[in-house]
């Protein structure tokens, strides 16, 4: 086998859908021999900013001198992203060696109706977990899939649990209301693993009742620790931290928009619980991580003339914070939108929130089955937006549409899912030769 078929693989698990729940994975990991009982985590939940927030964290400790491993998803641009050691991607040789020793185990459950099949979801986090065993590094930062309580994480016991936001989404798969998808979140608290949450209002009351249930700390942004802006430009912001140990003065992030502030002191509180774990992070490294911290994909800039920005807002409270930024972070004569996004999500709500700020709106199709048709999403922006409306379902070819329509004090803004943002980071990451990239 190698790469290609691997991935090919993976991904026909997919045809058999989603199917929350512990059993399955639980099943496979015995198999592999439990490879997570010989690691220990930090556990990242919650609606929005999981991904930056570790990104926040795994530098935090790189700069303390340990070894991360790292586990996030979806991947950005190649499905080796999902898993990595140091900022190092697992390579393609060692994952079709993990493939060629998970596959038969999988068969196997799938064929055996106590279990049934494994879920894609699984067998990739199953294949991330033996990966780290193997590697051994000394922490590793755990990202949530979807919900929390029957996430094929959850069978992880970490030393500390991070929440980060909790708002509606996948209202299909856990629930119609804030507390609803709140108890599914919180299902990943466990006994001996103090939280830090961004939760708010009745989702911080449920988080605060199930740390009561199982008698542990709960940390709160905006009351146990805190954030203050200072500046900010294109090239970063400054902020002041007020911690649960620790108040720290001028700390620097290249990751720009308000919210990437708070989910940088999410990681800081998670870091500050590490430290009561025995982890060693002087400020120095404290500093010096969050400077270097990257996210791809998250209010990135790709351009500066015209100024080409891509985002990976996948749902209304992600939309918002990008308002928040294209109005507080941006300066700009026209704003050219290029969106794609998957077709379970809040459609109207999230066009309602973005399509009025532009000039001229480019609709394309992410590569997902679940992508939403720009056709449906036409109907609806033409009633919003204040300039024309293109359909391009290619996505590099909706790209340069919006560039070729730019000037230089416009702004082209690729917004969405990560299957539009992957796309579009690659396709402009090639056209490097013309295109002046910072």
């Amino acid at each position: 086998m190698d790469y290609e078929e691997a991935l090919s693989w993976i991904h026909s698990i997919g045809r058999f859908g989603m199917n929350l729940g512990l059993a399955r994975i639980e099943k496979l990991l015995r198999e592999l021999g439990n490879p997570h009982e010989k690691l220990k985590f930090l556990h990242i939940g919650g609606t929005n900013g999981k991904g930056s927030t570790a990104s926040f964290a795994a530098s935090i400790l790189e700069s303390s001198g340990y070894r991360v491993g790292l586990y996030t998803s979806p991947y950005l641009e190649q499905f080796t992203n999902r898993m990595s050691i140091n900022g190092v991607d697992i390579s393609r040789e060692r994952l079709v060696e993990l493939v060629n020793r998970v596959k038969p185990l999988v068969e196997t459950i799938a064929a055996n109706p106590d279990y049934g099949q494994p879920t894609e979801f699984e067998v990739v986090t199953a294949l991330a977990l033996a990966y780290f065993a193997a590697e051994s590094p000394d922490i590793v930062i755990l990202e949530v899939g979807l919900g929390g309580r029957l996430d094929a994480t959850n069978v992880v016991k970490p030393l500390v649990t991070a929440i980060s936001t909790i708002s509606l989404e996948h209202t299909q798969v856990l629930g119609n209301t804030v507390q609803d998808i709140a108890l599914e979140k919180a299902g990943i608290i466990k006994e001996g693993s103090p939280v830090v949450t961004q939760a708010k209002d009745e989702a911080l009351s449920v988080l605060e009742e199930a740390c009561r249930k199982k008698n542990v700390p709960l940390f709160s942004f905006g009351r146990e620790f805190s954030a203050r802006k200072v500046s900010g430009n294109l090239n970063g912001q400054l902020f002041h931290y007020r911690g649960i140990g620790h108040t720290l003065h001028n700390l620097r992030i290249s990751l720009l928009g308000d919210y990437q502030i708070k989910n940088a002191s999410l990681a800081l509180a998670a870091t500050e619980l590490l430290i009561e774990k025995g982890f060693i992070i002087p400020e120095e490294a404290i500093r010096n991580g969050l400077a270097g911290a990257r996210w791809p994909g998250r209010l990135e800039i790709v351009r500066r003339s015209p100024l080409v920005v891509i985002d990976g807002a996948h749902n209304a409270e992600a939309f918002q914070g990008l308002r928040n930024a294209l109005q507080n972070t941006f300066a700009y004569r026209r704003l050219i939108l290029v969106l794609g996004i998957l077709g379970d999500k809040a459609l109207e709500n999230i066009l309602e929130i973005i399509v009025p700020l532009a000039d001229a709106l480019v609709i394309t199709k992410p590569n997902n089955p679940r992508a939403a048709e720009p056709e449906d999403l036409k109907k609806i922006a033409c009633k919003m937006v204040n300039g024309p409306v293109f359909v391009e379902e290619n996505i590099p070819k909706a790209v340069n549409l919006a560039i070729t329509m730019a000037r230089s004090p416009d702004l082209v803004l690729v917004a969405g899912s990560l299957y539009v943002i992957g796309d579009a980071r690659l396709f402009l990451k090639r056209k490097s030769a013309s295109l002046p990239f910072i």
